[in-house]
């Protein structure tokens, strides 16, 4: 049974994600930093890792891994290097040594071009950006999405990978983002692939080809 590791499960996509999967029929470990503050269903295997210190013996225990973790806004630059650069190179280095069959990143929109993102966030593009480009330079099967802005609206199932022309119109609901991170792991077809995610009118089955 394919058993898939969730880096950064206790985040609000990551917190999504977890049930998401076990409906699917999935095995899912959920990395998190202090297993005392979540709650997680009865079935979820829950293992305490920092990405900051040692995870290659986390990892080698899964054949997937979805990467969705984040050093989050209230944080500074220096954790941004740490968490979403070094941390996820280190999770890409461990992916390869253990033979992961799939690795799902959840990145950013501007990860393609920092210099045309906010400059507010600059830092955190240019750290996805690197993270994005290591993988891709891995070897491993990999995909990237790269969602625009998160809401906490319900999801459709229904998005976009076209960035819409009009900036207000580029965002997707958390819910949506685990959605497409689940039908991802589902379908080989996403493999070797980045896409952009907004909200849209396509089912994910259709959008992600």
């Amino acid at each position: 049974m394919n058993k898939t590791l969730i880096i950064g499960a206790g985040g609000k996509v990551g917190k999504i994600l977890v049930p998401r999967l076990l409906k699917s029929g999935h095995s899912v470990v959920a990395m998190v930093r202090d297993s005392g503050k979540y709650r997680f269903q009865a079935d979820v295997e829950v293992v305490e890792g920092d990405l900051e210190g040692e995870i290659q013996s986390i990892i080698s225990r899964c054949n997937r891994v979805v990467f969705t973790a984040g050093s989050g806004a209230a944080t500074g630059p220096d954790k941004t290097l740490l968490v979403d650069l070094w941390g996820a190179a280190k999770a890409i280095d461990a992916a390869g040594e253990c033979g992961v069959q799939h690795f799902v990143m959840v990145s950013s929109i501007g990860a393609d071009n920092p210099d045309r993102g906010p400059r507010a966030i600059k830092p955190y593009l240019v750290a996805k950006h690197f993270a994005d480009e290591y993988l891709i330079r891995s070897g491993l099967h990999y995909t990237i999405l790269r969602p625009g802005r998160l809401t906490d609206e319900a999801g459709e199932g229904l998005i976009t990978t076209t960035r819409p022309s009009d900036a207000k119109g580029r965002e997707i609901s958390r819910e949506d983002t685990a959605n497409v991170v689940g039908y991802c792991l589902d379908n080989t077809i996403a493999q070797g692939k980045i896409y952009e995610l907004y909200k849209g009118s396509e089912p994910i089955g259709n959008a992600i080809t």
